[in-house]
């Protein structure tokens, strides 16, 4: 697609972002505010739209829960133990030092935020059951309330992950607010683990019915939405499904809750429904594609993400990463050492992408040789298409959808058959031995593979979590079932 094109798209979401902006607030003015915006499908698609502007916003997955605060509690970034001033916070969150004032802050913002989203999804769906007239067909109104729901499982999940109970731990301590209410001074109510998980797998249910035969995914290959006036999409709203959470990224949320709450057998059939699934041509809907994509720059791993956030300046946000730009590292920049790296990488340095291309290896700090910063959002200016293959925050992809399925098969056979697909396509490393017998502890041997995956992507804390792990990669202390549970850092659903 060309740049122009894109251009348009960001102006269009531009000016739906002004005309929600007053709607995306805590406290709409008046019940009539409302009512305007979901009196017409362009209302809806505006508040929709204003959804995933909102998950893209810095204090969510646009930063702190992709590339910085997430990955600081998972011991990711080198931390001077001398950090100072606003920096300190990044120490602490390393630190797991949840009594310091600017780590609270921090977090409420997270916890706050993501509430946001919820609530703004929640309106989405209360006025499209209410409002069927707004809409022009009942598919294109399954389609927006299917997103929804989509919405809000995919950020009830985060806190979950975050603010709940480990699975499988000493559990008991928390109850979570789930929430499908439509107002910030509504009462919440709040649920225990597994009566959370309930509320959480059947909206991710629903989402599935909805978007089943109505998401335009199955009339077209996410490459043809990807440019909607080439097949003459008579709503081009229903184009760029990548950038929205489709039918397929919903199976992949599904597979990552299922898994998340111990379920492996149903993990295992949601990640496989998307390996296998194929278009009316039979051509697989989504491949891995991640040593494809490094090679020729895309370190995101754009063409195997089956869901992300467009966000166009994801490279000003990015600067605390570095990536390929500078050599010297700042006191607010997020970073690894060489010796660090070489331990993510025990093996295969030569051979896999992720290292071969992925990192800059010339850092220096105040001088000093010897670090590294991660390039995943880092891409040159006069690059080709950025709004397709750079502009991205990654939330759902392939490789994720693979390695639950390799963890979870029952077939060991099957489990060595696709981990092997994995490494080569999706790294560029072929296996020529078999990795897992009958005796393997997958989850073991995987937890390496999410840290190399998906740094600077906020899923290491969450693998951590779910296998009660008692240490964590360049962190001293032990862990505990309270490192995990960051609960005691909240008070309030509102925006701080």
């Amino acid at each position: 697609m060309s740049k122009y094109r894109f251009i348009l798209l960001y102006t269009v979401l531009g000016i739906l972002f002004i005309s929600c902006n007053d709607w995306l607030d805590v406290n709409p003015e008046t019940e009539q505010k409302e009512k305007e915006q979901f009196s017409s499908y362009r209302g809806f698609c505006t508040a929709l739209t204003g959804c995933y502007m909102a998950m893209g916003n810095t204090d969510v997955y646009g930063q702190k829960l992709t590339m910085s605060d997430i990955e600081l509690l998972a011991g990711l970034w080198y931390v001077k133990e001398e950090s100072y001033g606003d920096q300190s916070v990044n120490y602490y969150l390393k630190m797991h030092d949840y009594k310091q004032d600017k780590v609270r802050k921090a977090v409420q913002t997270i916890y706050s935020k993501l509430f946001n989203v919820i609530v703004q999804a929640n309106k989405i769906i209360a006025n499209a059951e209410t409002n069927a007239e707004a809409f022009p067909d009942e598919a294109t109104r399954s389609v927006i309330m299917g997103e929804a729901y989509a919405i809000r499982a995919y950020c009830q999940l985060d806190v979950l992950r975050l603010f709940g109970d480990v699975p499988n731990g000493n559990g008991g301590k928390v109850s979570l607010p789930y929430s499908e209410v439509t107002a910030f001074n509504d009462r919440i109510v709040r649920y225990d683990f597994d009566s959370y998980a309930e509320k959480l797998l059947s909206d991710l249910k629903k989402a599935e019915s909805l978007l089943k035969d109505n998401d335009p995914i199955f009339s077209y290959a996410f490459e043809d939405l990807n440019n909607p006036a080439n097949i003459e999409l008579d709503d081009t709203y229903m184009g760029y499904r990548q950038s929205r959470l489709n039918y397929w990224a919903v199976k992949a949320l599904q597979a990552r809750a299922y898994l998340y709450l111990g379920q492996k057998e149903e993990a295992y059939l949601a990640a496989k429904a998307v390996i296998d699934a194929t278009d009316a041509d039979g051509v697989p809907v989504m491949e891995l594609a991640g040593d494809e994509d490094r090679t020729a720059g895309y370190h995101a791993c754009p063409n195997e993400c089956l869901f992300y956030l467009s966000k166009y300046d994801v490279k000003t946000v990015a600067k605390i990463l570095i990536g390929g730009a500078d050599v010297d590292a700042r006191a607010d920049n997020l970073y690894t050492t060489l010796d660090c790296l070489n331990e993510l990488f025990p093996e295969n340095k030569d051979l896999d992408t992720r290292y071969t291309t992925g990192w800059n290896k010339n850092l220096k700090s105040y001088g000093n040789s010897g670090f590294a910063a991660i390039k995943k959002y880092y891409f040159a200016d006069d690059a080709e298409d950025l709004a397709l293959y750079y502009q991205i925050i990654p939330m759902l992809r392939m490789s994720e959808v693979y390695l639950i399925a390799i963890e979870t098969t029952a077939d060991v056979e099957e489990a060595n058959s696709l981990y092997a697909d994995y490494l080569l396509y999706g790294c560029g490393v072929a296996l020529n031995h078999e990795v897992f017998d009958a005796q393997t502890n997958r989850t073991e041997v995987l937890l390496p593979e999410y840290r190399r995956e998906f740094f600077a992507e906020g899923q290491m804390f969450y693998a951590y979590k779910r296998a009660g792990a008692s240490r964590m990669l360049w962190c001293d202390d032990e862990i505990t079932d309270e490192v995990y549970v960051l609960w005691s850092c909240v008070n309030t659903e509102f925006n701080p």
